[in-house]
């Protein structure tokens, strides 16, 4: 047997159509069939009580206290034809009373046998007898006292059921072919439903195979409301790609073209070398700067990667108190000759949704960015604002100017000249925290200095 899971989505509907109208079809044909039985049961046996009554009509008492009955003065002439389906019967008085103690011709020598649950008068029972020549009939009786007697005669009309059997059978016959005839029609209206219904993906699948083939670059066309969230997914995961793919690209064109400043500085210095002697004292310290200038860019652009990697993944979680902890020990060993007060206030159930290492990057920047520009003292601090992390780093040294904040988040541009570094540090956490759906601003800190605040989504 074939597993459902193993069958196409459109035979799948199909034989879910098929197996639903026909078993439905095969219910209402029973249902439909038993209903009408009982319809013309019902209608056969108030003809046959209309039957009774008219020999309870025509049935007298002689003086005898007998009952006597002029079949004559019967209207239907099959009541005096012998076997004719239609019979009429009158037995004696009581449980043990006479059988065929009057009956009609049709009966010729035989008797109607009724079961002996004795009616009482006026009762009205319907029984299904066979006769001895194995004829099934419906038989219905009725109890009539006579004055004077202390039990009813059992008066009683049989017919033939065949006729009733024909009708049923002549019915069932009709309603198996009307049930096969609306079953044909349901499985082309099903086939009908599922070819137009399926239509959207057979489009999707076009549109897939364009997509594939290099003839478009995104999915075209306009879908139903049950396909459209999926294109429009994929369309999403497609830029996605696009727009990591640029990315990488102009990473390696940033890095290519960060790369050949200091090749080109140790080429000439290593030209130099050769003519004057000068120059080859100058070339050892030439080159570890032009290396840590080359290692500083490479270091950015890998940290970068790194982090476009991790956007979008999910289950990642970095407890923020340890890295900053973390940082702040660091930064009292760094700056041990200046004395500075380096504290970090942050609560040990926020954790910020992204790689260790990218929030050791930012934050470690800032943190050596606050160290440098302070007089005394530097502070930590987080707070959780929804389903983002506010971290602030202060410091209470010289600061920014509003007007020149802006410019200290470009990549390269030193508002300080006379402390150390390359101007890559805001860049680069603002880079971070841009991956990250993120955001860094500067404000005046109430320390009196600058006061970073890094936005980034919590765990």
């Amino acid at each position: 047997m074939i597993s459902l899971s193993l069958l196409s989505l459109r035979r799948r509907l199909l034989l879910v159509t098929l197996v639903t109208a026909g078993l439905t079809l095969v219910a209402s044909g029973f249902l439909l069939s038993a209903l009408f039985r009982d319809h013309v049961r019902q209608q056969f046996v108030e003809r046959l009580t209309a039957d009774l009554d008219q020999v309870l009509a025509r049935l007298e008492v002689d003086s005898l206290g007998q009952p006597t009955l002029d079949a004559a003065r019967l209207s239907d002439p099959r009541w005096t034809r012998p076997h004719s389906g239609l019979y009429w019967q009158v037995d004696g008085a009581g449980a043990d009373g006479k059988l065929g103690l009057l009956r009609s011709r049709s009966l010729w020598d035989e008797d109607l046998v009724a079961p002996r649950d004795m009616p009482g008068e006026g009762e009205l029972h319907v029984h299904d007898v066979v006769n001895r020549r194995k004829e099934p009939l419906l038989l219905i009786e009725r109890g009539l006292r006579v004055d004077g007697a202390s039990v009813p005669w059992r008066v009683m009309v049989a017919a033939g059921t065949e006729p009733l059997d024909r009708a049923v059978a002549r019915f069932d016959n009709v309603l198996i072919g009307s049930l096969l005839v609306l079953l044909l029609l349901l499985c082309a209206g099903g086939v009908l439903q599922i070819t137009l219904g399926l239509a959207p993906l057979s489009r999707l699948r076009v549109a897939l195979s364009a997509l594939r083939d290099g003839r478009t670059q995104r999915l075209e066309g306009h879908y139903p409301n049950e396909v459209q969230p999926l294109v429009d997914d994929l369309n999403g995961v497609l830029d996605r790609q696009t727009s990591t793919l640029e990315r990488a690209r102009s990473q390696a064109g940033n890095l290519a073209h960060a790369l050949k400043t200091p090749l080109a500085i140790l080429g000439q210095g290593a030209a130099n070398a050769n003519s004057s002697r000068a120059a080859r004292d100058d070339l050892p310290a030439l080159v570890l700067d032009q290396v840590q200038v080359a290692r500083r860019h490479i270091d950015w652009h890998l940290a970068r990667a790194r982090a476009a990697a991790a956007q979008g993944a999910g289950g990642l979680r970095t407890p923020l108190q340890p890295v900053s902890d973390g940082l702040v020990r660091v930064m009292q060993k760094v700056h041990a000759g200046r004395k500075l007060s380096i504290r970090s206030d942050i609560d040990a159930r926020l954790a910020f949704a992204g790689e260790s290492q990218d929030l050791q990057e930012m934050l470690g920047n800032l943190l050596d960015n606050a160290c440098k520009s302070a007089r005394t003292q530097v502070l930590v601090s987080a707070m959780q604002t929804g389903r983002h992390l506010r971290v602030t780093v202060d410091d209470d040294g010289p600061g920014i100017a509003p007007d020149q904040m802006a410019k200290a988040l470009a990549r390269g541009h030193r508002l300080d000249e006379t402390t150390p570094g390359s101007g890559l540090g805001l860049a680069i956490v603002q880079e971070l925290a841009t991956l990250y759906e993120g955001t860094v601003e500067l404000c005046v800190s109430p320390l009196g200095g600058l006061l970073v605040v890094l936005n980034l989504p919590a765990a």
